[in-house]
């Protein structure tokens, strides 16, 4: 480092399975959009939020690992895992998700709720649509960026 130059932040993930920081931050930006503008998805015309007044349902923490977003429906039947992931989403997501439903359902749901589970990702492939053919809980968005310039 350069005298009185400013040193860069460092961009540091506790999860073990992140390998390059660059894509945790991409996830992690989707991640706060998406809650930021949660009411205006798909999704959020049918969930709000999770907040059980200790947890909200931003990074909610499980013995797994913490869940991107856990939401639950408006009517209160049902508490939905969603695990985002920046690029292409593997069929390795698949389990990952599984194990966040099995944790919710065991701890945090009630006997009436159903718990299921939305990946959403950028792109998939054959491996995770095979994968989801037996996984009838879990479901696969695909999300799109869209940015525009307007001049007034």
């Amino acid at each position: 480092m350069i005298k009185g130059e400013a040193q860069k932040p460092a961009l540091i993930s506790t999860d073990p399975d992140v390998q390059d920081p660059l894509v945790f931050a991409l996830e992690k930006h989707l991640e706060d959009f998406l809650v930021a503008n949660w009411s205006q998805t798909l999704l959020g015309k049918k969930y709000g939020l999770y907040n059980d007044g200790e947890n909200f349902g931003q990074q909610f923490p499980t013995d797994t690992g913490a869940i991107d977003i856990l939401a639950i429906s408006k009517d209160k039947r049902e508490l939905l895992i969603v695990e985002l992931k920046k690029g292409r989403a593997s069929d390795s997501v698949v389990g990952q998700i599984l194990r966040y439903m099995g944790y919710i359902k065991e701890v945090t749901a009630e006997d009436h709720h159903r718990v299921r589970g939305v990946i959403i990702a950028s792109e998939d492939d054959q491996r995770i649509k095979r994968a989801l053919t037996v996984a009838p809980d879990v479901e696969f968005f695909r999300y799109e960026v869209k940015f525009d310039l307007v001049k007034d």
